[in-house]
């Protein structure tokens, strides 16, 4: 199992990005979270299998209707999440 983290970057809050991120993360049965961060750009950590997370990450490069993705930075992290896909809100 591998752990991503994301930051996805563009016209990404307001348009459901978390929403449709959850239910897709959550299809390809990954684990981790999401939320928004302070500066307009949504931010992301995926545990799962390699193909799955480069799914989600294909997914994230358009995100749902509505979205403008500019850019996703993608790093490698040791965290590691089992259980869930969670919507953080702060």
């Amino acid at each position: 199992m591998k752990t991503i983290h994301l930051l996805i970057k563009g016209k990404v809050q307001g348009v459901f990005y978390r929403a449709t991120a959850k239910e897709k993360a959550s299809g390809l049965k990954l684990s981790g979270w999401i939320k928004n961060t302070r500066d307009g750009h949504v931010e992301a950590v995926a545990s799962g299998e390699e193909d799955d997370l480069q799914s989600f990450i294909a997914w994230c490069k358009k995100g749902p209707p509505g979205a403008q993705v500019k850019s996703v930075e993608i790093t490698e992290t040791q965290e590691k999440f089992t259980e869930g896909f969670l919507i953080i809100r702060e």
